[in-house]
């Protein structure tokens, strides 16, 4: 599944036609730093659609049920915290799971792993503690965990080294020891000064099923059985093209975006974002994938999406964009699959885009 792009439109398992539904967002080319989308998530029915940015704000959507439109809900309250789970994290926290217990959740930062109860806010167990006595000793740090869809006792957490750490709480109080370790032995012909970077894993999630995990490193998405830890036993080639350009990727900063990567609700497909405002799917069962772009320009009622190929170099297709003219600024690195029906939602910087299948 190597490639920067295919003929299909996997969903779900069928080949579909996507279309356009609606975009939500402003049209201004410069982008204040508060707006920019920072997450994206559907309810577990589907109905709700809710964004968060970088200033702080919450948006959600709700869906009519005639007609998959997504629109603002009227504010009848103003929104205000219920409760505050305060004091427990030094840094940044960068992943936060419910349980499937509905009790409790997890928050994770670079160096920590923390289980808390929904009733409990003014205190925490510390779950994974990975802090070296001394700091210049750190060679790693927690990038991404996930509780199982259902198995209350089981979550994942990611590092930088690019390694997939599962453990079962039943074992222990604190989980240092893992499990399971899933890690995929590096070629050495294809080592470089790169190798760490673009091996960090920037999310993992598990499957709704809760038999695979994908994992989303710079170039690539991988999907793991729980059952098998010596390799993934599907990896898929998001932008390999721009394994070329590292150099220039790391100067500017771009080599360290963290993208995020979602299922199919049948877990049959798997979504991921890449640059120049294009997301990638690819469909498990029939192996095909497809580059497809989220666009202003294209953004009519039921227009249909044409894929999107992006050209590694030499001469060029009609239909092909040349991979030194991406647009590095516009990047997809928050996607969302409603759970049930073929809808995405997909991050475009500060806009909203609504995507269905051509059959709805």
């Amino acid at each position: 599944m190597a490639g920067a792009g295919g003929g299909g439109c996997p969903a779900g398992g069928n080949d579909l036609q996507w279309c356009f539904s609606q975009v939500k967002g402003a049209i201004d080319e410069d982008v204040a730093e508060a707006d920019i989308i920072s997450t994206v998530e559907f309810n577990y029915s589907g109905d709700l659609l809710a964004t968060g940015d970088k200033g702080g704000r919450v948006v959600i959507f709700q869906r009519e049920q005639e007609v998959p439109i997504l629109k603002p809900m009227d504010l009848m309250v103003e929104a205000s915290p219920r409760r505050i789970f305060a004091n427990a994290h030094t840094y940044h926290i960068n992943s936060i799971s419910v349980n499937s217990d509905h009790e409790t959740y997890l928050s994770a930062d670079d160096l920590r792993v923390n289980l808390w109860h929904l009733e409990i806010t003014d205190r925490s167990f510390n779950i994974v503690d990975i802090k070296p006595a001394n700091m210049e000793e750190l060679t790693e740090v927690i990038t991404a965990a996930e509780l199982h869809p259902h198995q209350c006792n089981v979550f994942v957490y990611s590092s930088s080294k690019g390694t997939v750490r599962l453990c079962d709480m039943r074992s222990s109080a604190l989980c240092d020891r893992h499990s399971k370790f899933f890690e995929e032995p590096e070629d050495p012909s294809s080592r470089s000064f790169f190798s760490e970077i673009i091996s960090s894993i920037s999310d993992v999630k598990f499957s709704h099923s809760g038999r695979y995990m994908m994992t989303r490193d710079y170039l690539s998405v991988k999907v793991w059985d729980l059952n098998m830890e010596s390799r993934p036993v599907e990896t898929h080639q998001v932008h390999e093209y721009l394994r070329g350009k590292l150099c220039s990727l790391y100067e500017n900063d771009c080599i360290f975006d963290k993208f995020e990567g979602c299922w199919s609700g049948p877990d049959s497909a798997i979504m991921t974002g890449s640059y120049n405002n294009f997301f990638r799917m690819f469909d498990r069962n029939t192996r095909r994938d497809v580059t497809l772009e989220a666009s202003r320009e294209n953004s009519k009622p039921r227009a249909s999406l044409k894929p999107r190929r992006v050209c590694p170099g030499g001469k060029r297709r009609k239909d092909e964009i040349s991979v030194d003219s991406l647009d590095f600024n516009k990047k997809i690195l928050h996607t969302a699959w409603h759970p049930t029906d073929n809808v995405i939602a997909v991050a475009a910087t500060n806009n909203l885009y609504i995507f269905q299948d051509k059959v709805n």
